[in-house]
C-alpha cells in the first residue's frame, strides 16, 4: 500500500539517514533528512512532517532537545526515536510515551522492522492528555 506520509529523518550519520530515506521513499513516503537537531528543526518548520524519525545522540541538538522544540509547534507530532543504546534513555523515553505519540527503534534494524513499526504507529490514534 503506497501512501504519502511526510517524514523527517534526523541522524548525524548521513549515510544511515540516506538509507532510511531511500527505504521510506521506496514505499511512497515524502521524506526529508537532516544531519543534526538544529538542521532538523529548520527543515521541520518548512516541511511540516507527519512523523519525525530521529537519532537520540547527535551534536548541536540531540533528538530529545529537537523534539522539545518541535512540540512547541505541534505537541502531538508522531516521533520514532532510534539509538544503538536505547537502554540509556529508557526512563526518559517511557515518560515521553505517556504524554506524546512516541515509539522506539533499536539500531541496527531491518527495513521490515522499520516498515512494520511505521505501519502500526501511523494507524494508531493518539489522544493527547488534557
Amino acid at each position: 500500500m503506497k501512501n504519502t506520509t511526510k517524514i523527517l529523518v534526523v541522524d548525524d550519520n548521513e549515510n544511515f539517514a540516506s538509507i532510511i530515506q531511500t527505504m521510506l521513499e521506496d514505499e511512497g513516503h515524502q521524506v526529508r533528512s537532516a544531519k543534526d537537531g538544529r538542521e532538523g528543526y529548520l527543515i521541520y518548520l518548512l516541511f511540516k512532517p507527519d512523523l519525525v524519525i530521529t537519532d537520540i545522540q547527535m551534536p548541536e541538538k540531540n533528538g530529545l532537545e529537537l523534539m522539545t522544540h518541535i512540540r512547541m509547534h505541534n505537541p502531538i507530532v508522531r516521533t520514532i526515536y532510534m539509538s544503538g543504546d536505547l537502554g540509556r534513555f529508557r526512563c526518559q523515553l517511557e515518560e515521553e510515551k505517556k504524554k506524546f505519540p512516541v515509539n522506539l527503534l533499536e539500531k541496527p534494524f531491518s527495513k521490515i522492522e522499520l516498515m512494520r513499526l511505521l505501519s502500526l504507529f501511523l494507524s494508531q490514534p493518539f489522544d493527547s492528555p488534557a
